[in-house]
């Protein structure tokens, strides 16, 4: 069994200095803890894989293609594979569960 206690992630996510902290991969799905600050940006781009997010902590908006709507705590999201989005007008530091399927990247072309 793997079982993860989000503190631990999130004291793992804050000492590397990343934002994204994967700490799941399997072939079928991977997981990871992604933090946006109040006031920050989100960078990234379409992923060839669907994702799910679900908002742990903070307030927000999303933008899933060209639909906005705001997120909180308890909020999930569905992404298809491909769809632009991004996480912006933060007005609460986010902390977000990243679900991935399958596995990040896995689908990318080389």
């Amino acid at each position: 069994m793997d079982a993860y206690e989000l503190r631990d992630l999130l004291a793992q996510q804050q000492a590397t200095g990343r934002a994204y902290l994967e700490f799941l991969r399997v072939p079928s799905m991977s997981m990871g803890v992604y933090s946006l600050p109040a006031g920050g940006v989100d960078p990234q781009q379409p992923h060839t894989e669907d994702e799910v997010y679900y908002v742990v902590s903070g307030r927000g908006q999303i933008r899933v293609g060209e639909e906005d709507r705001p997120v909180g705590p308890g909020s999930i999201v569905f992404v298809a594979a491909t769809v632009d989005h991004r996480f912006h007008t933060i007005d609460e530091d986010l902390t977000i569960l990243v679900f991935f399927a399958p596995a990040e990247y896995s689908l990318k072309p080389a």
